[in-house]
């Protein structure tokens, strides 16, 4: 009976620590530089703030909050990747979030993907979904890319559909694509693995949530694909020396709680190549 009762009250600590680690959100400021990496002084880095894994069906911070966090960060594109919601009742709930990343005005636009979750919704509900998205000013790429300039250096933003649906498709999302600094976004980031023939020089991305319950080890992630694997689970991580990085993600699946792992906001000041440096590669 005691036994009984101190394991309960361990689970209702472990639950509670969980669910407060929720609400404890961080902001990683990830510095990426290139081969051929701006030289000028005083040039600015592409800053893009990135916000993953929303699942707005267990997210602790509010659109108010997420305002507060950032709105003294100047933002010059926004990239979300990804894994929004899983369920119709949830797409209301989306309207403050793109009306608080709308009023943080990046320079260079919103762009996102979706994820594995996004997928769970019937055809009808991913279609009203998609339209919410685009009345906000969101440019969502489904196996497409877009090119902006910057300062004379042609950005490509590249983003795949997601890998772990079997949605990806490298030929369609590179269709096209003119000599630039590549971007990609995408959910899942085992994608990686499959680039050998696809030149990108970072990828954003999210999909493993840190593992969640990150203790001791993520083992429940381990049927998510190679990378797991590979010990690749957060943050900045190369493969055949190609950066990408893996988000945290802000919201949370299955039970709202996080143990080794905090729910996250990155903006990544990317430095880019010269314009003329980026014409004579071209």
């Amino acid at each position: 009976m005691i036994v009984a009762l101190l394991i309960f009250i361990a689970l209702c600590f472990f639950i509670y620590i969980g669910n407060k680690n929720t609400r404890s959100v961080v902001i990683n400021h990830i510095d990426i530089k290139c081969k051929n990496g701006s030289k000028e002084k005083g040039k600015d880095p592409l800053r893009i703030l990135q916000v993953s894994d929303l699942h707005l069906e267990n997210i602790s911070i509010s659109p108010e909050q997420l305002y507060e966090k950032v709105k003294m960060q100047p933002i010059d594109l926004i990239a979300l990747t990804g894994d929004f919601l899983d369920r119709k009742r949830s797409i209301p709930k989306l309207l403050p979030y793109l009306q608080v990343f709308k009023a943080l005005n990046p320079t260079n636009g919103i762009y996102a993907v979706f994820g594995n979750h996004d997928y769970v919704l019937r055809k009808d509900d991913l279609k009203q979904l998609k339209n919410l998205l685009v009345q906000n000013d969101v440019k969502l790429l489904q196996n497409e890319n877009d090119m902006i300039d910057i300062g004379g250096v042609p950005l490509n933003i590249i983003g795949i559909d997601d890998f772990s649906t079997k949605r990806s498709n490298l030929m369609a999302s590179y269709d096209g694509l003119e000599e630039g600094y590549n971007l990609v976004i995408t959910h899942d980031p085992n994608v990686v693995l499959s680039m050998n023939n696809h030149h990108f020089d970072y990828l954003l991305s999210g999909h493993f949530h840190g593992g969640q319950i990150h203790w001791p080890k993520p083992y429940h992630l381990v049927k998510m694909g190679k990378l797991v694997k590979m010990n690749m689970v957060k943050g900045l991580h190369y493969y055949k020396e190609k950066q990408f990085y893996i988000s945290e993600g802000l919201g949370q699946t299955g039970i709202n709680i996080r143990i080794g792992s905090r729910p996250e906001l990155t903006i990544h000041n990317v430095h880019l190549p010269n314009a003329v440096e980026s014409i004579k590669a071209g």
